[in-house]
């Protein structure tokens, strides 16, 4: 199953791969050589078929649980000052994606869309500390019935150059439903209240919809 988001690209990549295939079935002499570039695109044509699938996550849909909006990593649980909605301090959960994980973006939480905004921005790698401010980002927050209001943030990274973003303000949204898809590498911070039940630890795998990364008392 694939997401949406990648039909174009896939049937691009197809296409590009029948017609260098033809092409050295024409111009390439030696059997190895036409071996070989058949070989090549199949692997790239498989590296872009990986990159926008979209399994089915099980969501056990819960206003007490914050879920993980993404595949990858966690790179940063702290207490930062969040300036563009809250003005106020936050926890942030950061989770970092490669190329190879899964970029579906999921809603954490279920509720109504109270703020949904895009930013031009810079592209450094997604690790970096100053890509939550200066990065292409889109910020979506949910108001939901166990956390109040939770921000997410969607980041661009150094290979990222296109966010995607389906939530509009007034939407109502469910918990592990799709958000968006971010192309290419990046990373996506949650934000909660500075007192939330963290359920995650640094460097800890989680899988978009169904991890939980928090919970209320």
């Amino acid at each position: 199953m694939f997401h949406k988001e990648g039909y174009r690209i896939i049937g691009f990549t197809l296409l590009v791969c029948v017609v260098i295939n033809f092409l050295s079935y024409k111009f390439i002499q030696t059997t190895q050589g036409k071996l070989l570039v058949l070989l090549t695109t199949i692997f790239l044509f498989i590296l872009i078929l990986q990159f926008f699938r979209n399994p089915v996550r099980l969501t056990s849909i819960d206003d007490k649980q914050v879920i993980a909006p993404v595949d990858g990593k966690i790179v940063a649980i702290e207490e930062i000052y969040e300036k563009e909605y809250f003005k106020d301090y936050r926890l942030q959960v950061s989770v970092f994606m490669s190329p190879l994980n899964v970029h579906v973006t999921r809603y954490p939480v279920s509720g109504e869309v109270v703020y949904s905004k895009y930013h031009p921005g810079k592209y450094l790698v997604a690790w970096h500390p100053k890509s939550s401010d200066k990065n292409e980002r889109t910020t979506v927050v949910v108001d939901s019935v166990g956390f109040g209001e939770v921000l997410f943030r969607q980041i661009a990274g150094a290979v990222a150059r296109r966010i995607v973003n389906y939530a509009k303000p007034g939407q109502k949204v469910v918990q592990g439903k799709d958000s968006g898809f971010i192309k290419f590498g990046s990373r996506v911070d949650v934000l909660l209240p500075v007192d939330t039940n963290i359920q995650v630890k640094l460097e800890q795998k989680v899988r978009g919809g169904e991890t939980i990364i928090a919970k209320s008392d």
